[in-house]
């Protein structure tokens, strides 16, 4: 069952690029970008990580904290941030229960041949942690998400 708008978001999230457990609860009275994506250093994962880095004073400002989460380990995660300087942690979701949870694992398709990824979608968490919106994965524009988040 996947994690829909209106419904409150777990508290145990994962465990971010340095093995520290990261809670909803750590974000208490802020809004929540919660991205999930599919791999660090891929071009689109990039641009999209890039993007939410050049505008992340700007959503600061707007309240907004972000937390990105993928299938990669902490020290694929480390990597991706020193490379493209990212101000804002990544999970580490390696047996992707919180994809699970959230409802972004899903089986795919590429040349006939299914495999298991995750769907690039992006949650807007209130301060109370309830979601309040969903960007689904054939609406998030990667090198305008920024914009995207503002405007929804």
């Amino acid at each position: 069952m996947a994690i829909a708008i209106g419904d409150k978001a777990p508290d145990i999230l994962g465990v971010d690029q340095n093995g520290k457990e990261v809670k909803l609860s750590d974000f208490k009275g802020k809004k929540l970008i919660l991205y999930f994506y599919p791999k660090d250093n891929s071009s689109s994962c990039t641009a999209q990580a890039c993007n939410l880095r050049d505008g992340y004073q700007e959503l600061q400002a707007a309240g907004y904290e972000i937390l990105g989460v993928s299938k990669d380990s902490e020290k694929s995660h480390q990597g991706f941030i020193t490379k493209q300087e990212l101000p804002f942690n990544l999970i580490a979701d390696t047996n992707t229960t919180l994809q699970q949870e959230f409802g972004v694992w899903v089986e795919k398709s590429m040349y006939g041949r299914k495999y298991m990824g995750t769907l690039r979608t992006t949650f807007i968490i209130n301060e109370d942690g309830i979601v309040k919106n969903i960007i689904g994965p054939n609406e998030v524009k990667i090198k305008d998400h920024v914009n995207q988040i503002l405007n929804k």
